[in-house]
């Protein structure tokens, strides 16, 4: 784990490449026609300093309010933007006359420029901008039971719609729902929409991976919300993404996630493995009891003791 001072020296080395950089990404993005540009987030990835990534915010006369995540890489190795893509457009041509299950794809462009003397490949993802956020900022405030129930509902809906087009997504969690308020003005039972598909994968039904006990190497995902057999090295999978949902389901119930680790552990990795892998299941209070046999079944440590689909959660959920 790094030092605060290490992070510091980090954070400060990517404020200086950032101010070159962000003027160059600026022009060309105004050459594509966009306007009123606010950059949001910059970052490097964490196994490699040449690769950085970014979320900025524009409007365009076509489009309208647009969010952009861009890559800008030594060579096209943007492997995660292409996989977000496809799932979009698959999502889309699979649910045109039915429930939008996530943001539509605006563009999709790979785009080839000069940045600080090398040559350097730029490729965007653009999608609307959806102002009310996310879910996960939603949760902050006082709920009703009812708007919890149908909150719970409808992630659960949308994970079964992307499942049943084929695709695992291998990272729910609340920040990768985003409130939908092209179709719902209602801030107080919002529609929400899943997003964030870097990781998806299509479904293989006959595979089946063995886990590697005694490993701390995991599969990619977002450590608090990660499946125990996942910890032990196998892949995320339709049954890893029912397991995050019964740490969500608990979130937007309770107010916290079911599994919770001290904020200045020295070795984050290895103690999210052992709340996941060996941690009791949490006991709802009695106003949630109802959903107890629900969160049981989604986060049971066994894959064949889980839920086999999402479907499944959906119809026990229908009895509440």
């Amino acid at each position: 784990m790094k030092d605060s001072a290490a992070m510091s020296l980090e954070q400060q080395a990517l404020q200086v490449q950032a101010s070159q950089l962000l003027p160059m990404i600026t022009r060309k993005f105004f050459k594509l026609g966009y306007q009123n540009m606010a950059h949001q987030r910059i970052s490097q990835q964490a196994d490699n300093t040449q690769i950085y990534q970014g979320i900025t915010r524009a409007q365009h006369e076509q489009f309208g309010d647009v969010m952009i995540k861009w890559q800008l890489s030594m060579d096209d190795c943007s492997s995660e933007f292409h996989n977000e893509a496809k799932v979009l457009r698959a999502l889309e041509q699979n649910h045109k006359n039915l429930i939008a299950t996530a943001p539509s794809v605006l563009a999709f462009d790979i785009l080839h420029l000069k940045v600080l003397e090398k040559q350097q490949t730029l490729t965007l993802l653009v999608m609307p901008y959806y102002a009310q956020g996310g879910l996960a900022k939603y949760l902050t405030q006082p709920l009703t039971e009812l708007q919890k129930h149908q909150l719970i509902m409808q992630a659960a809906r949308l994970i079964a719609h992307l499942h049943n087009a084929g695709w695992s997504h291998g990272d729910i969690k609340p920040s990768n729902f985003i409130i939908n308020n092209n179709h719902s003005i209602d801030t107080k039972n919002p529609a929400l929409l899943l997003t964030d598909f870097a990781l998806a994968k299509l479904i293989d039904p006959n595979s089946v991976e063995s886990a590697k006990k005694n490993n701390l190497k995991t599969s990619s995902g977002t450590p608090a919300y990660l499946a125990p057999e996942c910890w032990q090295g196998c892949s995320t999978t339709v049954q890893s993404d029912i397991y995050a949902f019964g740490i969500m389901l608990y979130e937007i119930l309770m107010g916290e996630r079911a599994y919770k680790i001290d904020n200045q552990s020295h070795e984050p990795i290895r103690d999210w493995a052992i709340q996941h892998c060996q941690q009791s299941i949490p006991l709802l209070p009695s106003q949630c009891r109802r959903y107890q046999l629900i969160l049981d079944k989604a986060l049971a440590k066994r894959v064949e003791k889980r839920y086999l689909s999402m479907e499944e959660v959906l119809e026990d959920l229908s009895y509440l």
